[in-house]
């Protein structure tokens, strides 16, 4: 055969998905200014943003698979924006709106401020990285640890609903120091969370039980009437959904053997 006429190897592509990798890039842009609006002490904004960032977490990769779009650099991209939206982002709003001010109780309680927003946000880090490694091998019924989103939520409703009831992260400050160091932890716990992602195998893997969505519409009527109210207790209930379900599986052993 003519050298000429030998086939030509398709060439590998270079491009990216654009659409799902838009919806991580607003993401990412919700956190970075939720930093910079903490920073200028509007709270409330920076809160708004967090969560925003949240939904739009929550819609490329649903996107991706809708449109089949997957690609490893989305997942890598998605994670790095992940980090800044509900790791820095959150450390960050905490740190300026409450942890800050403890360095007027002394330098040494100045430090443990900034050391407390460090931890959280190297905690979330470490929490993308363990959730990366272990994709495909975990269950995906459960998280295991607190998810970032939803510890970023935590965080993030707190300063939220006390900005809206006039009390200052100076007033709460170890209060919000407390929060930080657990919300913190629990990200980097071996504790199970419920993922709301079904059953994960067979044809039924993407179904929830039918309750779910009676709660969700009652979610959504409260977020309208009482938005940061309403999104600090569903975060309250869900990081302490995972520990009380720890302790009610440890104790049905016991159950079964007194019964026995």
């Amino acid at each position: 055969m003519d050298q000429q006429d030998a086939p030509v190897a398709p060439r590998r592509g270079r491009g990216i998905y654009l659409l799902p990798n838009l919806f991580t890039t607003g993401g990412l842009f919700g956190g970075f200014f939720a930093i910079i609006a903490a920073s200028q002490g509007r709270f409330e904004a920076a809160c708004v943003a967090i969560f925003i960032a949240a939904v739009l977490d929550g819609l490329d990769g649903r996107v991706a698979r809708l449109t089949n779009t997957q690609s490893e650099f989305g997942v890598q991209y998605d994670s790095l924006a992940d980090l800044i939206s509900f790791g820095m982002a959150p450390a960050m709003v905490m740190y300026y709106w409450a942890l800050l001010s403890l360095r007027d109780d002394g330098i040494t309680l100045g430090k443990i401020g900034w050391l407390a927003a460090f931890l959280y946000a190297a905690c979330a880090a470490l929490r993308l990285a363990r959730f990366n490694s272990q994709v495909g091998i975990v269950d995906k019924r459960w998280f295991i640890g607190l998810a970032s989103p939803a510890a970023a939520g935590l965080m993030a409703s707190f300063v939220w609903t006390c900005e809206r009831g006039g009390w200052s992260g100076t007033e709460l400050r170890f209060f919000a120091l407390g929060l930080t160091i657990i919300a913190g932890l629990l990200m980097v716990s071996r504790i199970r969370y419920t993922s709301f992602k079904g059953s994960g195998k067979g044809p039924k893997a993407d179904r929830v039980p039918f309750i779910v969505l009676p709660l969700v519409v009652g979610l959504l009527i409260a977020l309208w009437i009482a938005p940061a109210e309403t999104l600090l207790g569903a975060s309250v209930l869900y990081a302490l959904s995972g520990p009380i379900q720890g302790l009610l599986r440890r104790r049905k052993p016991a159950d079964a053997d007194a019964g026995a």
